[in-house]
């Protein structure tokens, strides 16, 4: 991996380590604008990781990577901040991609966890019923608000502005019963966990 980020001209490799305590202390020392970070380390979980690094500088995004589609380490890995979540199949274009799009603000997650996530919201299986209430712009703003995304960022992506995703986000959490965005956030991950 080191050699295919390396390789690239508009990327630099600041340091890689092999345990969660030296990934600490050189993602805090170097600062990079991306940590690619293992969901599985042998001291600690690349998740405790993300989360210790987004408490301490917001500003350096963690993109999770994993050789499992694990449902829990997905929700671990949106409520501890992560802008990302792939799968180690992946190729190394779509690698070399999502380190872009992490490094540029965007969220992503797997596709196929994506997709499970946009089934139920559109009324697939095992639907929650407060879904119902919600407009389908709602329901996309959901699925973003599960990414992680700000209203900004919500807002470029839809081409709206700010104040009407403001507007949006305040309706489906209404709608929701709910008061906060990360209450949203984890509802999202939740219906990512359950099992069809």
């Amino acid at each position: 991996m080191r050699e295919l980020l390396a390789a690239e001209p508009d990327m630099e490799v600041v340091g890689e380590a092999g345990t969660a305590a030296d990934a600490l202390a050189r993602i805090l020392a170097t600062r990079p604008d991306v940590a690619v970070l293992d969901i599985r380390l042998p001291d600690r979980s690349g998740v405790e990781v993300c989360r210790e690094i987004r408490s301490r500088d917001e500003a350096i995004r963690c993109m999770m990577l994993t050789s499992f589609a694990d449902d829990e380490a997905l929700f671990d890995a949106i409520m501890a901040g992560a802008s990302g979540y792939v799968l180690k199949d992946i190729r190394g274009s779509e690698l070399l991609a999502a380190v872009r799009d992490v490094a540029a603000g965007r969220s992503l997650l797997d596709p196929v966890a994506t997709a499970r996530v946009l089934e139920r919201l559109r009324g697939g299986a095992k639907p929650d019923d407060r879904l119902a209430a919600l407009t389908e712009q709602e329901r996309r703003i959901l699925i973003l608000i599960g990414e992680g995304l700000t209203n900004r960022v919500i807002g470029e992506r839809l081409h709206l502005a700010e104040k009407t995703i403001k507007n949006y986000v305040s309706s489906l959490l209404s709608k929701l019963g709910m008061e906060r965005r990360s209450q949203a956030a984890a509802f999202v991950a939740r219906m990512q966990a359950q099992k069809n």
